[in-house]
């Protein structure tokens, strides 16, 4: 609650399945640009909680990612999660120069090679669950090492690397505040690592997305090593753990609303825009990620936010806003409006989001015409959810066909 002063005490620790935060409701209904403090960092920090406030602190210049580095800004895990010269600690234009790079690695001649391999991947997985028979668990044979495989097949990662790079990403998202000499470890050894083989690929370039990346050109401008590194490093972190996430929500979402399932599962076609709506509509994320600092004073929404001061957004609630979609805690199939902001917004949207999308339709795709009797294998307030990670999903989804 907030206190005397105005000023929320915001562990943002709600874990029950998919239900929407409560504290993140208040905020959002009765003090949408508040005052909080968060469970690790100095001070305090605004948090932006309605759509078009948050369009305007992600996409405004007088909002400033790079202006965090050095501080020690409230945030959700005892160790900051992100690199100080990863692209999302860049401001345009720097951060557009590299992401015209990027985007070149995610062309659509590369992003038709990606729904191959995906593709690939999926069948392998889905033939190993049907020969493990029934039940099954569709975290373990499909939600973990989906995008895990996907990710680095792309980056084309050694299958031996692979365990202990998702041990290292895993690392760096606790939240537990003795995590924090593991933490500052995962992330040096995660660099160490793609340092070295962003320098093999820069000399011997293969078809995969670290040689696309090594070798992008914008005129006369590459990727540097550093950016290089950096760059895979943050593929690889955001590139797994995430679609992971979503591929369980987004199954336990459908096996506990039939009426939807059987939408998606007898209009194929539905898919795509139904994957969106799930996206907007499940509270993925605990809280918030990397704040922004006001260079200058700006107003939102009748509050004057002071030069200096740290801005946390919610996309959670920035997808709830009833100002911006109609029956916003509905799942709608058929809705239209504004686009979601699951991949954030503006000059930091997920560069990632195409891979992501394809592998989500490609595995639903694949899913719901092996197993067209789909179905969870104990009851939905059995399943167990995750409680120490800032993201929210099953921790094992049995099912039965």
């Amino acid at each position: 609650m907030g206190s005397g002063s105005n000023v929320w005490n915001c562990p943002f620790d709600f874990a029950e399945g998919l239900e929407f935060d409560p504290q993140l409701g208040q905020l959002a209904a009765d003090e949408p640009v508040a005052r909080i403090r968060l469970p690790h960092g100095e001070g305090e920090a605004w948090l932006v909680t309605r759509y078009e406030d948050v369009r305007t602190v992600t996409s405004d210049r007088r909002f400033s990612r790079s202006a965090i580095i050095g501080r020690d800004f409230p945030r959700m895990t005892p160790e900051p999660i992100v690199q100080d010269e990863a692209i999302n600690l860049m401001d345009p234009p720097a951060s557009s120069r590299l992401r015209s790079l990027v985007s070149k690695g995610f062309a659509p001649h590369h992003l038709k090679h990606m729904r191959v391999r995906t593709q690939h991947v999926v069948d392998e997985l889905l033939d190993g669950m049907e020969a493990y028979g029934s039940p099954a668990d569709l975290v373990e044979h499909l939600a973990n090492p989906l995008p895990l495989t996907t990710i680095c097949e792309v980056l084309d990662i050694p299958e031996a690397d692979r365990a202990q790079l998702r041990a290292h990403a895993r690392t760096m998202m606790d939240v537990g505040v003795d995590n924090r000499d593991n933490a500052v470890r995962a992330k040096a050894d995660l660099r160490a690592y793609f340092a070295t083989l962003t320098a093999q690929r820069r000399k011997h370039p293969g078809d995969d997305l670290i040689s696309a990346l090594a070798t992008a050109r914008d005129g006369d401008e590459i990727l540097d090593e550093q950016e290089l590194t950096v760059m895979a490093m943050v593929l690889l972190i955001t590139g797994q753990d995430t679609t992971t996430y979503e591929i369980g929500n987004i199954a336990y979402t459908l096996l506990t609303r039939p009426d939807v399932l059987s939408v998606v599962r007898d209009r194929p076609e539905m898919l795509p825009k139904a994957i969106d709506e799930l996206l907007r509509f499940i509270p993925f994320r605990k809280g918030v990620g990397i704040p922004r600092v006001a260079t200058e004073d700006v107003e939102l929404s009748g509050v004057t936010i002071r030069a200096g001061d740290i801005v946390h957004v919610s996309y959670l609630t920035a997808n709830r806003d009833g100002e911006k979609f109609d029956r916003p805690d509905e799942l709608d199939l058929e809705r239209s409006g504004p686009p979601h902001m699951t991949f954030g917004w503006g000059g930091h949207h997920c560069l990632g989001a195409p891979l992501a999308a394809t592998e989500l339709e490609v595995a639903f795709a694949s899913l719901l015409e092996r197993f067209p009797e789909l179905r969870l294998a104990k009851p939905a307030e059995e399943v167990r959810w995750n409680t120490t990670s800032i993201w929210r999903y099953p921790l094992a989804l049995p099912v039965t066909w």
